[in-house]
């Protein structure tokens, strides 16, 4: 099979592109290194240096005739999203359109669409939240994400593209950049590495910070390499249904970094701040719908990725 990955010299993509291609597919990869970078780029890859709302996209599609598009390019940050909500909608709004158009053009058969179930359910009633909760976004980067699936939608209905959409929770592991909350692993790992304290915003003064559900980035590849096969039409959360305080997290990578002896009493006390500006309390993903059609499950505890993860940023 031949796929084309946008965003695949980035965190998430890069780890799709290498499974792809441990699977004996041919993967062409579309970027524009703004947050990705050469180091992630599989050497087994056709790897095309272009932003995807550049009109020479639909060359690329038309030269390399893939047969599914994996969409991964993205403006991934909340807060910039909150700061600039024009250039979020740019790159996701109008980025994904120009994907869609050369798709339907030239006769792709699939996208398979990364969006996020930890920022579009809002501050969600039904918890852990499943798919069928009408989502609440509170901040631009969310709405456009749901703007995007609904455009898929219509892509869908309109012209026949098929795709499957899987909103994550919040990904994390090696390659990963400590950028906003999104990198908060990373950034807890750096800043642990260099002596350095962090930041834990929480909710109206909460002492454990926000709630979130933390799931593996090579858990979230493999999701990507079912969904070449499966859940077309279908939108699915990609989680582990267990929610983790950000200062318990804290406390996870410390202690594996310092060993099991370390005490408490010596760890680099994090400073607390408020919530920002779109930052959702708590969020933790129903996977009901990827056991049952995916037949997916997160095999990665939280221990094990986040030990792999130190070794990365170790080495």
């Amino acid at each position: 099979m031949k796929i084309l990955v946008t965003g695949g010299a980035g965190f998430i993509g890069s780890h799709i592109v290498d499974r792809y291609l441990k699977e004996d597919n041919e993967v062409i990869i579309v970027d524009n290194l703004s947050t990705g970078s050469l180091a992630n780029v599989n050497p087994d890859a056709k790897f095309y240096l272009i932003d995807i709302r550049a009109s020479e996209l639909g060359k690329i599609i038309e030269i390399e005739k893939p047969d599914i598009v994996n969409h991964h390019a993205a403006q991934i940050s909340v807060p910039l999203s909150i700061k600039d909500p024009i250039s979020d909608a740019d790159i996701n709004i109008i980025g994904l359109l120009n994907v869609l158009q050369e798709c339907v053009k030239y006769n792709v058969k699939k996208v398979i669409f990364s969006s996020t179930g930890g920022a579009i359910y809002g501050e969600a009633e039904e918890y852990p939240t499943s798919e069928n909760y009408v989502p609440k976004p509170i901040s631009p980067y969310a709405i456009n994400k749901l703007s995007s699936e609904k455009y898929l939608y219509y892509y869908y209905k309109q012209f026949g593209l098929n795709y499957t959409v899987l909103r994550y929770a919040n990904v994390y592991g090696p390659r990963q950049i400590p950028c906003g909350e999104a990198g908060v692993v990373s950034i807890f790992i750096e800043n642990l590495l260099a002596n350095k304290q962090s930041y834990i915003y929480t909710y109206n003064g909460e002492p454990e910070g926000m709630i979130r559900d933390y799931v593996y980035v090579k858990d979230v590849a493999e999701a990507n390499v079912i969904a070449l096969e499966k859940g077309n039409n279908e939108i699915i959360n990609i989680g582990t249904n267990k929610e983790t305080k950000t200062k318990n997290l804290y406390e996870i990578i410390y202690t594996q970094l310092n060993g099991q002896i370390a005490r408490k009493s010596n760890m680099i006390e994090p400073i607390m701040a408020s919530a920002r500006p779109g930052d959702v309390h708590k969020s933790c993903l129903n996977i009901d719908k990827a056991k049952e059609i995916l037949l997916w499950t997160p095999k990665y505890s939280l221990l094990d990725g986040i030990k792999e993860t130190i070794d990365y940023f170790r080495e």
